[in-house]
């Protein structure tokens, strides 16, 4: 059993480091580059196939460029005239050419503010680029280019770390990748503290609703808790996060 979950945990892992390697490269990654990562868990054709089809469904081009306009399909309607607000707003922002890029790219290396401000604006379409790569990840896209522009104006201040010129769109692209993947972790984990709640409160309210029809009255804790073998707290928990709204319950508690 251990060597199923352990191989279930590098497929996992090996998965994340392949759809991060897209993300790191436009949201393209070749065929072999998914193959050779994969080549240690031995999977067989149809095993592929399923990686395949995993990485396409998220809009990840393997062997080709991703078209990222696809994105915006799943972007509801206020997301879309958001969207489409924004990237007009952009379009007022004047854009460097490749010469005028690589000057501006020394000087804010060099913590020139006013190169470093040219910067931001040069890559705020950028961070749109990298937000619809992630639209679909339960984030609204709002939030998403919010952080991504937040990571943008830290990074223009941390390129003393960058050796030169040709590495600073990298090393900026990165920092937008991992700012948009800690929301969307944030947002799951919030997602399953709300779901626990949820559970908890309904978990005790359906129970308190059994005895209270068996004893014709609302019940109190300390019969709940002699009913259930449950500890105090966690039908206090239930209480408190129900806003003391769980009805078969008295509390004891003044509304």
């Amino acid at each position: 059993m251990g060597n199923i979950d352990n191989k279930e945990k590098e497929f996992a892992e090996t998965l994340k480091y392949v759809t991060r390697t897209a993300r790191e490269n436009k949201n393209t990654i070749s065929k072999e580059q998914i193959d050779l990562a994969f080549a240690e868990l031995d999977l067989d054709e149809k095993q592929l196939s399923m990686v395949y089809e995993y990485l396409k469904s998220h809009k990840i081009g393997i062997d080709e460029a991703a078209d990222l306009s696809d994105f915006d399909e799943e972007l509801s309607d206020e997301e879309r005239n958001y969207l489409q607000d924004y990237i007009e707003s952009l379009d007022a922002l004047n854009k460097l050419s490749d010469g005028e890029l690589e000057a501006v790219q020394m000087s804010a290396i060099a913590g020139d503010k006013d190169a470093q401000q040219k910067l931001i604006e040069n890559y705020l379409p950028l961070v749109v680029d990298v937000a619809r790569m992630y639209s679909e990840q339960g984030v609204f896209i709002e939030d998403l280019i919010g952080e991504g522009n937040v990571a943008l104006t830290r990074g223009v201040t941390m390129l003393d770390a960058v050796g030169e010129p040709k590495e600073v769109e990298g090393f900026l692209y990165k920092l937008m990748l991992d700012a948009m993947e800690a929301i969307i972790q944030d947002n799951l984990s919030e997602d399953a503290g709300m779901q626990k709640v949820v559970t908890l409160v309904n978990e005790v309210a359906d129970k308190a609703k059994e005895l209270s029809e068996d004893l014709r009255r609302k019940v109190t804790v300390e019969e709940l808790m002699e009913e259930t073998g449950w500890e105090e707290d966690k039908i206090r928990d239930a209480i408190k996060f129900s806003g003391d709204n769980i009805e078969d319950i008295d509390s004891g508690d003044q509304k």
